[in-house]
């Protein structure tokens, strides 16, 4: 009868414990399940997933259909030679992408010569059609001429400068028309004098298109009014010809502090861009820089191209398909965009002095471009911030 009791015990014994464990396996099912529903509400709209890193070691790299571009001078050999070798040594080296250099007068042998054995892919070398060089049938150069003087009265940089507006007109719309551009559909921008600070180990390109992006920038900022006063009224004029055109999806929120009623002037800084030309040569694009050129606004005051496309981006693309590359450290002239996350830091061997970012500062619009797309900010951003 002991023995009997005893086993009675045991088995009893052993139900509860099997009871107790699933009890304790359900809690802990719901505890995970509640975490990652919470993990999920909380999770920024752009993730860190989105940069895949390449074991280049390992990894048979696939190109994707794209080339970097520039625009210079002869005159800018030594500038753009920096920056090649710069970008070279950072991103290109391990990826083989072509350049394609465009100009609006023949490239010298020497350029041609000097900037085909620093590229890892091919050299290509354009002349700028001189109609898209040069001013349009409409435009009054005298006109034109008296606006560039009151402009430089005024101290405004570049005011006296027409090849600057020829430059800025032809980034607007011509670009990406080039027949040495039409095989290819992205393009990351490259100016004479940049760099480039931390290692690129991931393809910029790839990210657009794996993750439906379009346009893609490093720094942020404001623009100068003088430059652009009748800007936003020939952009509203456009909408009001086209109430279709705004994506019901925009970040109009960036651009504007009244819902598209007046213009911020925050703009993506247009000397680093990796972009979708696909995006420039759609209807939509076409007929608003076609709208803005028949204004004369390139040449009667000085709109530049980054407050165009940033508009254009702004109003007609899905704000999610909007990028801020936050991993590549990127100077031009006295600004830059160094990543000040520590692990990003380091992991990308960055060269670049935290204290240089721009993000955060005040004259930067990267603190509006996190609160309107509700992105999570580094941990130790304050650090580096004009509060």
């Amino acid at each position: 009868m002991m023995i009997k009791s005893v086993r009675q015990r045991l088995r009893l014994n052993s139900v509860w414990v099997v009871r107790l464990f699933v009890a304790f396996a359900a809690l802990l099912a719901l505890g995970n399940l509640y975490y990652l529903k919470r993990a999920e509400y909380s999770r920024p709209v752009i993730q860190e997933e989105t940069y895949r890193v390449i074991n280049l070691a390992t990894e048979k790299v696939p190109k994707e259909n794209a080339t970097i571009m520039s625009l210079c001078r002869n005159e800018d050999l030594g500038g753009i030679v920096r920056s090649i070798q710069n970008l070279e040594d950072r991103f290109n080296r391990n990826f083989h992408y072509d350049w394609v250099f465009l100009n609006n007068e023949p490239f010298s042998d020497e350029f041609k010569d000097k900037v085909s054995k620093m590229v890892s892919g091919e050299a290509k070398f354009g002349l700028i059609p001189a109609e898209h060089w040069s001013y349009p049938d409409f435009i009054d150069q005298d006109k034109a001429r008296e606006e560039r003087n009151k402009m430089a009265d005024m101290g405004i940089i570049y005011a006296d400068s027409e090849s600057y507006r020829h430059m800025c007109r032809y980034n607007s719309g011509f670009f990406y028309r080039h027949p040495l551009l039409q095989k290819y559909r992205y393009y990351w921008r490259v100016e004479p004098d940049v760099d480039f600070y931390c290692d690129v180990d991931y393809d910029p390109f790839s990210v657009l298109r794996q993750h439906n992006k379009v346009y893609g920038f490093t720094i942020s900022i404001y623009e100068f009014h003088a430059t652009i006063p009748t800007l936003w009224d020939s952009v509203k004029e456009f909408l009001g010809k086209n109430p279709g055109a705004q994506h019901k999806n925009s970040l109009v929120d960036f651009i504007s502090d009244d819902h598209g009623n007046s213009y911020n002037l925050c703009h993506f800084w247009s000397n680093f861009e990796v972009a979708d030309m696909d995006f420039w040569r759609s209807k939509v694009y076409d007929d608003f820089f076609k709208h803005l050129d028949a204004t004369g606004g390139f040449f009667y005051e000085r709109w530049g191209d980054a407050p165009v496309h940033s508009i254009a981006a702004a109003l007609f693309l899905d704000r999610d398909q909007i990028h801020f590359f936050d991993r590549i450290g990127y100077n031009h002239g006295v600004y830059s965009m160094c990543p000040v996350d520590d692990n990003v830091w380091v992991n990308s061997k960055c060269s670049c002095d935290k204290n240089s970012d721009f993000t955060f500062r005040g004259y930067s619009c990267g603190q509006r471009y996190y609160k309107v797309t509700n992105r999570e900010k580094p941990s130790n951003w304050k650090q580096y911030a004009d509060l």
